[in-house]
């Protein structure tokens, strides 16, 4: 556990070094903290020995000004601690979140089809918020505290070093509860966060789902998942609170015996005439003072392992490996003339084979439709190509080049999808055209959509191009929907085009304006596409049809009717009316 715990405060502090600067000047303003609060117990002896004593009005006013002048240092060092240690803090939060964004949209597909994607939104918010607040605040207390408790040991032993052997006797006692608490609480932070990974999933998936619990009026069950999964999150964080609740408890019980034994030995000393009352006074208020720092030390403990708790999970993010990268001697791959070839592929998702020995060679600007059942491979192939995955076997290439060995910024640039899912995102209809290409000017954005017949809906909405159409484009039809993710594959101008269910879920009239944009987009162009409804591939130049992964029939429309096989299975089945 404790080595566990070195390597997150370690990677922390790589995190914190280019702030460097801010933590000085925090731990200097520290000092100033802390040696003010030792000065006010020191000041006591002679207040009560001197000022008291001699009754002097001049002691008085002098010991006034101090009080005022030490209360100044001390305001002046604590605000300087924490705008630099909190500001430091925050900026070490804020570039853990940047590299556990960038690292998360770097991971493959293969990472997503095995992780909720609320598990991956909860920890750069949740996981990173609990991080930062512990980080940014209790790290100031952590400091401050600890050169105070540092300082006020100094002047007790300096005191009188008999009665600080009394005062400390506790202190060895009081470390091992707080330690088991610390760790308990930590193990119940990261299975809370845990809980709130799936929270945060039920959460996206209702709200991206709201339509279809709306048809089907299952709001009641929906409200019973999420509350029972809030509850169990009650309930490890009732774990969390009670642990905390018991740590003051435990430790000022423990610090009673502390300073029984000190007031019980002090009295002794001060009626033998070993030290003065304005000594012991002295020596009770800093250890007083000694206390207050050690219990909140303490609780700052707690807060720590929370933080390291949280911090684990972020970290264990962070280190999953990027299984698609680009290789030591990638290349970039110019324009591609849309020569793509397919090796004795093989790919599996976990143990069982999705595709097998997958073996096919098509030629620039031709057009492939991929036909076959639900799970026979088609939509896998697409993903291989795009290199959303790489193949456990065998090989991809374009124009001759291995994709693996080529930039995946290069062989991106080659390609454009139109995919069944037409995401959009919550901003205006020009930049969701733009997305494929963010340099685009506003003509060719236009132009672009001229030709995926949007241009004419568009310009009839209330800001036209500048119209924001909510989240997922729900301000517009399916058939809008996909015109505009049409567009958006247009203006990428990209020689090798993948359409994967592109008018699956359209209406007749729809479908009918959507081909005619499918067909301006797949000029010149190597094309594959994958449908269920025949209809729509029939003049494709090849059709390959796909069972349980592998190659069964290939050839044009006309050859596979004459042959009485798979194909023609499906044919009849669709068009069998």
């Amino acid at each position: 556990m404790a080595k566990s715990n070195m390597l997150v405060y370690k990677r922390l502090l790589r995190y914190s070094k280019p702030y460097t600067r801010r933590i000085v000047f925090a731990m200097i303003a520290s000092l100033g903290v802390a040696g003010t609060d030792v000065a006010i117990a020191k000041l006591v002896q002679p207040l009560v020995d001197h000022v008291l004593a001699e009754r002097s009005m001049s002691l008085v006013n002098l010991a006034a000004m101090v009080v005022v002048g030490l209360a100044a240092v001390k305001g002046a060092s604590r605000y300087v601690q924490e705008y630099f240690m909190k500001t430091a803090g925050q900026l070490v939060v804020q570039d853990l979140r940047n590299d556990l964004f960038c690292h998360s949209i770097d991971l493959s597909m293969g990472f997503y089809s095995r992780t909720p994607a609320g598990s991956v939104v909860s920890s750069i918010l949740n996981d990173v918020g609990m991080l930062q607040k512990s980080a940014a605040d209790e790290l100031v207390a952590m400091v401050r505290e600890g050169l105070t408790l540092i300082g006020m040991v100094f002047l007790l032993f300096y005191n009188d070093w008999r009665l600080a052997i009394v005062a400390f006797v506790v202190l060895p006692v009081a470390v091992v509860p707080a330690s088991h608490i610390g760790r308990r609480i930590k193990k119940y932070v990261r299975k809370s966060l845990a809980n709130m990974g799936i929270l945060t999933s039920i959460l996206q998936e209702s709200f991206s789902g709201i339509k279809v619990i709306k048809a089907f009026g299952t709001e009641r069950a929906e409200k019973d998942k999420f509350g029972d999964e809030n509850w169990n999150f009650y309930l490890r964080m009732k774990k969390v609170i009670r642990y905390d609740a018991a740590t003051a408890p435990i430790i000022e019980l423990l610090a009673s015996f502390g300073a029984a034994g000190v007031l019980w030995y002090g009295l002794q000393r001060v009626m033998s005439g070993a030290i003065t009352q304005g000594e012991l006074l002295s020596f009770i208020a800093a250890m007083g003072m000694m206390y207050g720092p050690m219990k909140r030390l303490i609780k700052t403990n707690n807060v720590i392992q929370k933080a390291v708790g949280a911090a684990e999970r972020v970290f264990d993010l962070l280190d999953t490996p990027v299984d698609v990268t680009d290789t030591l001697d990638a290349i970039e791959l110019p324009r591609s003339r849309g020569h793509v070839s397919f090796e004795h592929v093989d790919f599996g998702y976990d143990d069982e084979l999705v595709l097998k020995d997958f073996t096919v060679d098509v030629l620039p600007g031709r057009m492939v439709a991929l036909v076959g059942a639900s799970g026979a491979g088609k939509s896998t192939l697409i993903g291989l190509l795009a290199r959303f995955y790489d193949p456990q076997q065998g090989v991809i290439r374009i124009d001759g080049q291995d994709i693996a060995h080529v930039t995946q910024d290069s062989l991106k640039q080659q390609i454009a999808l139109v995919d069944q899912e037409t995401f959009l995102f919550h901003d205006t209809l020009s930049n969701n055209i733009r997305y494929s290409n963010l340099q685009a000017s506003d003509e060719e954005v236009e132009n672009a959509a001229r030709m995926a017949y949007a241009d004419e809906f568009i310009r009839e909405m209330p800001q036209g191009y500048e119209t924001v159409i909510g989240d997922r484009g729900v301000r517009l039809s399916g058939g809008q929907r996909q015109r505009i993710c049409i567009a958006r594959a247009i203006l990428r101008d990209a020689p090798i085009l993948l359409l994967d269910e592109a008018t699956s879920a359209l209406d007749t009239e729809s479908e009918t304006v959507v081909q005619r944009a499918l067909a301006n987009l797949m000029q010149e162009r190597t094309t594959f596409v994958i449908a269920h409804r025949l209809s729509t591939i029939m003049h494709a130049d090849e059709i390959l049809v796909m069972e349980h992964g592998k190659l069964v029939e290939r050839g044009s429309h006309a050859q596979l009717l004459a042959v009485d096989g798979t194909y023609r299975r499906l044919h009849d089945l669709q068009f069998k009316d």
